[in-house]
């Protein structure tokens, strides 16, 4: 298979996951095609001809379904290929391309997770230049004396 060949066989099989992608996005909206065409600026056939994977649409278009769709437009852009994956980021990937969530709470979701990794880093940071040694212990209970109530009232 010559290397112009390969770059079409490519191209296609990205077309084709990106329509089938789409498709069931918007069947889990429960969106009509001509419903999603309208939102997102495009004419009917055309999305047909995405779908289908006989059409492979601009980043631009992309960017219109997803916003109609309510999905992230990089989630659209990864399947379609234009956009590379990157290693590490399978749990940004993954909130970014749920469904059941909404914009909002991806975006708090991905907030946490990015503070939870820049906390995890710096405590690495910390662990390695502190010696298991010199850690400080762990703080024991008070030890303050406890005492019981009175048993006298007074009346």
């Amino acid at each position: 298979m010559s290397q112009d060949e390969n770059l079409a066989a490519v191209v296609s099989n990205a077309a084709s996951d990106i329509g089938s992608f789409i498709r069931s996005q918007r069947e889990a909206a429960q969106v009509s095609v001509r419903q999603l065409a309208e939102k997102a600026g495009v004419s009917n056939p055309y999305l047909s001809q995405i779908e289908r994977g006989l059409r492979k649409p601009s980043a631009d278009v992309l960017k219109e379904i997803a916003k109609a769709l309510r999905v992230s437009a990089e989630v659209l852009y990864l399947r379609a290929g234009i956009l590379e994956p990157t290693e590490g980021n399978r749990v940004r990937d993954a909130i970014v391309g749920d469904t059941a969530i909404t914009e909002r709470q991806k975006q708090v979701l991905l907030d946490i997770y990015t503070s939870f990794c820049q906390q995890n880093e710096g405590s690495e940071d910390t662990a390695e230049a502190v010696p298991a040694s010199q850690e400080p212990a762990p703080e024991s209970p008070s030890e303050t004396p406890h005492t019981p109530p009175s048993s006298t009232a007074s009346i």
